[in-house]
């Protein structure tokens, strides 16, 4: 993604063409190889960082002054340190090799950002490599290094500056499973999906054998236009559709889920469960049997005194906990015509998306991305008394 990208953006062009080691890793811009004095006057190498602004792949103006740096505190040639761009001591993870020491701030007065990552990236290479040259002039951060054919990030189209920004890009990786599976793509399944679809999981794969129709662009991200709808096409067909406009590995499976056929969920790391109807149960038991980790979604909405109520509902299986499911009845099964509190099918979009972020904030939790103080299995959301009730603790 580096070397593609740097050629659309004329000032991340200019630093490599004027011979600066310039890389893009994962929302940041990195510097190679400034030279900068240390405490005790030897000539050292650090890594300047930016977090990076960006418009379909092309640079924007920088949205912050502050820089990062990975090395030692830079000193002035007398010993003294640089004050002038001293702001905090920082710790982040880029990519899997650089973690930063430091934050500068030095405002291109009278402005309060920069125009471009040129004037930016350049401005602080000079502050911290001065001193260098005063010791020995050939001291500079113009390397010409050889340009890397870095290895392509294939999940996202376009670079991911969201983590880069908010500093999580090392958190988010832990979400960088090989395969996710989504059985139903109705209200919530949907909202699943366009929650999962924006971290850097490979393969998302959908199961569904609905077509997409009116009432369901009222309770799914976004807005279908009329035109679309009168395509009539497979759910998963039109959220591949729209999703893959962002990322890759949308993978559609235009069948419904069924305990005799789940073949295609071989492989899979995690599988959300979206859907309701008498196959849920011999479902449920399968992905046991596969030793699958999942989590299933219901939501029981009522009219009572022309308010709506109810509850939603999030129960998580995973290896050696699993019991709860059977023994409390963490689960709804529709046995026949029969429905139960979880199976009435009164739909409403913020309850959907409630109930999909519930589950993936609960996914998020089992991979180490959320912190999971009481690593509940279980977890309901009544409307009425706004209340959240944790149980089956792991």
């Amino acid at each position: 993604m580096s070397r593609p990208l740097i050629a659309r953006s004329p000032d991340l062009k200019q630093l490599r063409d004027e011979g600066y080691d310039i890389q893009i890793i994962q929302g940041y811009a990195a510097l190679r190889d400034v030279p900068y004095l240390n405490a005790k006057g030897e000539i050292k190498r650090g890594i300047l960082v930016s977090t990076l602004a960006m418009a379909n792949d092309v640079t924007v103006k920088p949205d912050t002054h502050v820089a990062l740096f990975a090395g030692e505190y830079p000193h002035h040639a007398d010993g003294k340190p640089i004050e002038r761009i001293r702001h905090t001591e920082n710790r982040t993870a880029v990519g899997d090799s650089i973690v930063t020491n430091y934050s500068f701030s030095a405002k291109p007065k009278p402005k309060e950002v920069y125009d471009n990552y040129y004037d930016k990236l350049s401005t602080y290479a000079d502050i911290l490599s001065g001193p260098a040259r005063a010791i020995d002039p050939s001291a500079t951060a113009k390397t010409f290094p050889l340009v890397r054919e870095d290895e392509l990030d294939d999940v996202f189209k376009y670079v991911d500056t969201a983590s880069s920004r908010a500093e999580i890009t090392a958190v988010s990786k832990k979400l960088a499973l090989g395969k996710v599976a989504i059985l139903g793509l109705g209200g919530t399944g949907s909202y699943v999906l366009d929650l999962v679809a924006k971290t850097p999981v490979r393969e998302i794969h959908l199961f569904d054998g609905d077509t997409f129709q009116q009432h369901n662009a009222f309770r799914a991200p976004g807005a279908a236009s009329g035109d679309v709808l009168a395509e009539k096409l497979a759910k998963v067909t039109y959220f591949e559709r729209v999703y893959s406009q962002m990322r890759n590995g949308i993978v559609p499976h235009p069948q419904y889920a069924s305990a005799d056929d789940l073949a295609g969920l071989v492989g899979m790391d995690f599988v959300f469960l979206c859907m309701e109807g008498g196959a849920k149960k011999a479902i449920v038991k399968k992905l046991e049997a596969m030793n699958l980790p999942f989590i299933d979604v219901g939501m029981g909405v009522y009219i009572a005194d022309g308010s709506l109520g109810g509850v939603l509902r999030v129960t998580a299986s995973i290896q050696d906990h699993r019991d709860h499911v059977w023994n409390k009845q963490r689960i709804s099964f529709s046995e026949g015509d029969a429905r139960n509190e979880y199976d009435k099918n009164i739909q409403i979009a913020d309850l959907n998306a409630l109930n999909a972020s519930l589950a993936v904030i609960k996914w998020k939790k089992l991979f180490g991305f959320y912190i999971d103080q009481e690593k509940e299995l279980y977890c309901t959301y009544t409307i009425g008394g706004n209340d959240v009730d944790n149980q089956d603790a792991a």
